[in-house]
């Protein structure tokens, strides 16, 4: 399926539309009007299938459990032989998970059963060893035994025909785990989702190699590398690529050709040689380019083509956030699936907070109980957005909307899950 096209002049036309200044909420959906999902479909093996989006609703081909099997190691009797207590009964046979009792057991008889075990013919519960008392082949039952106990019955987890995995759900350990119960060996999924990914500066180095006098680390490719690699996306390192406009074109347009989606960072300021915005007008469309908020406002978004492009800033933290905060849900959107809002909730904010109106703010946070069971939050310190180890100590954002001002110490403020 086709991405729908930009119409700049259409955007301009909705209320507030302002390109230089876009607030969190409307940025957000403004990126999923223009998001529909890949239409290439592939079978993959199970084995192999981890972090992949269902093309097709999952119904089960069988019960599981397919048999009544015990749940206990005990004995499998007829409950009927149990209404006088203390009840004799002959033992006539064993089931062990894998080899069942091949008999039928009829009045009077008992099997002896271990966890997992097939239930035998005739038998319709299951006594606890603890509650058995075994001489030679004869064993003797107390009472208080119910029908149907320790049982597990065939279909109990899953009934055969059932939907149990929808379309657009996402495999992970569990449900391949559960795939495998059904004996289901390969799923129909889309494909993996192309990005395409560089930094651009002239002061970037690799890891590894000696820094000059002005220079730095390229940290956000890395970055980027983890989040798109929890996603399970097809990724394509383009590196660094230097400060020339000809340069950055060229791989845009290669990049382009490549990828379903192109993931920048730096470049996108206002700066003389900041050419990402300049050049995304000029080889394809822009939406927007700024956000009201912080860290990450410079943030652009547009399409080269039919292939999605993000410019994230250049700080490091403004990296994670403006991806945590934007392009995640875009990329899960674009894979077949259905991303649910993150986790938030109240807590208590044990540090104070200075904030100017007119932006949303995210500061990295802490969260943690008190004895009480009350939920409480602190920022990670400094809140600059080129100190990326505040991303390492902090689980949260603490979110300040963004008419909000100053927090004090005490204050109930909105709390992100990580």
């Amino acid at each position: 399926m086709e991405s729908p096209s930009l119409s700049l002049s259409n955007l301009e036309m909705l209320e507030d539309y302002d390109p230089d200044s876009m607030p969190v909420g409307q940025a957000r959906q403004l990126i999923r009007q223009f998001l529909a999902p890949l239409s290439e479909v592939e079978i993959v093996p199970l084995h192999i299938a981890y972090q992949r989006t269902l093309a097709a609703d999952v119904h089960s081909p069988m019960n599981v459990p397919p048999h009544n099997y015990s749940a206990m190691d005990g004995y499998a009797v007829r409950h009927a032989d149990l209404r006088t207590a203390p009840s004799s009964l002959k033992l006539v046979g064993s089931s062990f998970a894998g080899h069942a009792f091949g008999g039928q057991v009829v009045a009077g008889e008992c099997v002896r059963i271990m966890t997992g075990a097939l239930i035998p013919a005739g038998c319709d519960s299951v006594v606890m060893q603890e509650h058995v008392r075994a001489n030679g082949d004869r064993v003797e039952i107390g009472d208080g035994q119910r029908l149907g106990q320790n049982i597990r019955l065939a279909g109990e987890d899953v009934v055969k025909g059932a939907l149990v995995l929808a379309h657009g759900h996402v495999i992970r350990a569990a449900e391949m785990g559960l795939l495998a119960s059904l004996g289901i060996g390969e799923i129909s999924a889309y494909r993996k989702l192309k990005i395409a990914i560089f930094s651009t500066g002239d002061e970037l180095r690799q890891p590894g190699t000696p820094l000059a006098a002005g220079q730095i680390y390229d940290s956000n490719r890395f970055t980027l590398i983890g989040l798109l690699t929890e996603l399970g996306a097809d990724i394509i390192d383009l590196g660094n690529i230097r400060d020339d406009k000809d340069s950055i074109r060229a791989t845009l347009l290669q990049a382009a050709a490549r990828s379903d989606v192109i993931i920048t960072s730096g470049g996108v300021s206002v700066g003389e040689a900041d050419y990402i915005k300049q050049l995304l007008a000029e080889i394809g469309e822009v939406v927007f380019w700024k956000i009201a908020m912080k860290p990450g406002r410079p943030l652009a978004y547009g399409k080269i083509g039919q292939c999605h492009f993000f410019g994230l800033p250049g700080n490091p933290v403004a990296v994670m956030v403006t991806f945590l905060q934007f392009v995640r849900d875009a990329l899960r959107v674009l894979m077949g699936q259905d991303p649910k809002p993150s986790f938030t909730l109240q807590a208590l904010c044990t540090s104070s907070i200075r904030k100017a109106p007119g932006r949303t703010e995210f500061q990295r946070g802490i969260l943690s109980q008190d004895a009480e069971g009350r939920w409480l939050v602190q920022t990670t310190g400094e809140q600059g957005s080129g100190i990326l180890s505040s991303m390492v100590k902090a689980n949260c954002f603490i979110v300040l909307a963004l008419e909000q001002g100053n927090v004090e110490a005490g204050k109930v403020v909105q709390v992100q899950m990580f």
